[in-house]
């Protein structure tokens, strides 16, 4: 990684950690963090959505900026806070790990359908980690999270993994002539979409609601982590991530 680039992404953390107690400093984090990205995408002519270094930063940033409108709707602001800087700079931290990709990419993935699919893919990663924290917050802490802020999260969440899955389609067909390889990936995305199905249906009936949609929300986005990640460094798929 270019040594200017790695000093904006470290200065973005370090504003983020900040961010634990100001909300001033996640603002500038996100700032420095989008221009990482911004700067990265102009050097390599595209969106920087490849591997896991970019893909895990640009979850971070995604996190970030949609937590943001998201805070207005929560009356604990500061534990709400705490839980999103932790997420971000966990995923962040993560990126540090991996290489970033920098080989040009095959014709297969010089597409408007990929970039389109990995974005709302990726969009809707974020939300889906955001209505979990609200789970763990609503868990926690009595009347600081309203039932509302999990559902939205999640509603907007699954709106664009519905795109992410229509675009991947398309993208798939282009590439291999199909739009389903029955790959582990594509399985496991099923099952999210799946699951977050069931969670948008079940919260309209009065059992579910409170804790046990909480919880939903909680686990919802273990099985997006183990898709995301645990479906890609364990599992052979034509997704590396």
């Amino acid at each position: 990684m270019e040594h200017p680039l790695t000093l904006i992404l470290i200065i973005a953390g370090a504003f983020y950690i900040f961010g634990y107690y100001r909300r001033f400093f996640v603002y500038a984090g996100i700032l420095f963090q989008c221009s990482y990205l911004l700067m990265r995408g102009a050097q390599l002519g595209r969106l920087p959505l490849v591997g896991p270094h970019d893909t895990l930063c640009f979850l971070s940033a995604s996190i970030a900026v949609f937590a943001v409108p998201i805070a207005y709707r929560v009356r604990d602001r500061q534990r709400f806070q705490h839980g999103i800087v932790a997420l971000v700079v966990f995923f962040m931290g993560l990126s540090l790990i991996f290489q970033p990709h920098t080989m040009p990419l095959p014709p297969v993935l010089r597409t408007f359908w990929f970039e389109t699919h990995v974005a709302f893919s990726f969009f809707s990663y974020a939300l889906f980690g955001i209505a979990a924290v609200l789970g763990v917050l609503s868990l926690t802490y009595d009347g600081g999270v309203p039932e509302e802020a999990q559902y939205t999260a999640i509603l907007v969440g699954y709106s664009f993994f519905s795109l992410g899955m229509i675009f991947g389609g398309i993208w798939a067909y282009y590439a291999w002539g199909t739009y389903w390889l029955w790959t582990a990936k594509e399985v496991w995305t099923v099952m999210v979409w799946l699951f977050y199905g069931f969670y948008l249906h079940a919260r309209l009936t009065s059992w579910w609601k409170g804790k046990p949609e909480a919880i939903l929300g909680i686990i919802g986005f273990g099985i997006v982590l183990f898709t995301y990640l645990g479906v890609s460094l364990l599992m052979k798929s034509s997704h590396a991530f």
